[in-house]
């Protein structure tokens, strides 16, 4: 029996605004909304962008963390804010020798306005130390006693370091920034398969940011290895946007961050693959999987 997306004729509330679904419909599960883009990008601004590229609800994380509020009181339905750490535009390794971190998430999520921690960067050469008490550990004790989700952003040639962290807090809810960014989908499986407190996002990973780590050809056709991944964990992969741009940029104080602007770009690459999935599982990744995450 053929399986077809059905069109939702429900209208969401916000505030004066409307959202109507449609089967093109997506939740996105990684955006940023940072001080450098502010100037380009205004917080009406950015809830119309989510209603023009059919975004029904966000995860957005804010440097400083209070801009994500900026949008959530706009559209407090649609936006999820996650409490960002990043106080500075070095703060993604300065942040785990930042002794007033825990504190800060701390009153974040006692607040009641932020429902997440991260984006927090781990990258090869600036990860914390393991096997001492750190403010990962603190962050990591700390999301699974609010039972909210805390987003990692690993950059390693393997595995092992994901798996450690799993292994040693099976209780907190992990999102897997970028599927392990530079790891292949046999890597991604190792994770997942032993790791049920993981689930995976796909944002970012297009022709334009983890560009030799592709799960499309050259055509924009879906690779088997990477089909096959996907439909093995139907319910534990989401997709975003990650509205950085140009990446390579980071935080230049002098130049503004477009990231917003690129929404169209990205959501069109992500569209073009997840069609090619069976209906059900694309479906699952695009926006179901994230709804019934952040419920």
């Amino acid at each position: 029996m053929k399986i077809i997306f059905l069109f939702i004729s429900i209208s969401l509330s916000i505030g004066s605004s409307q959202f109507a679904y449609s089967e093109q419909t997506v939740f996105d599960m990684h955006m940023h909304y940072k001080w450098s883009q502010k100037e380009v990008t205004s917080p009406e601004a950015a809830i119309q962008f989510l209603d023009e590229h059919d975004i029904s609800h966000a995860v957005v994380i804010g440097k400083p963390a209070k801009l994500a509020l900026s949008l959530k009181k706009l559209a407090p339905e649609r936006i999820i804010a996650f409490y960002s750490p990043y106080r500075e535009s070095l703060g993604w390794f300065r942040w785990q020798h930042d002794k007033t971190v825990v504190t800060r998430a701390a009153e974040a999520l006692k607040s009641g306005e932020y429902s997440g921690i991260g984006e927090l960067h781990i990258i090869g050469g600036f990860a914390p130390k393991q096997k001492s008490k750190n403010v990962l550990d603190g962050l990591m004790k700390l999301s699974e006693a609010y039972d909210t989700p805390i987003m990692l952003h690993t950059e390693f040639s393997n595995p092992d370091f994901m798996l450690k962290i799993c292994e040693s807090y099976p209780k907190t809810r992990i999102i897997w920034a970028h599927a392990g960014a530079i790891l292949k989908p046999t890597h991604i499986d190792t994770v997942m398969t032993q790791c049920k407190n993981v689930w995976s996002g796909m944002a970012a990973r297009d022709p334009w940011r983890y560009v030799d780590n592709q799960h499309t050809d050259s055509e924009g056709k879906l690779l088997e290895d990477w089909k096959a991944l996907f439909i093995k964990y139907p319910n534990r992969f989401m997709v975003g946007s990650d509205t950085v741009w140009p990446v390579e940029q980071l935080d230049a104080w002098d130049v503004a961050d477009t990231g917003w602007q690129e929404l169209g770009k990205f959501w069109d690459f992500h569209r073009s693959w997840l069609k090619q999935l069976p209906p059900e599982v694309a479906k699952k990744i695009m926006h179901t999987n994230a709804l019934h995450f952040f419920e």
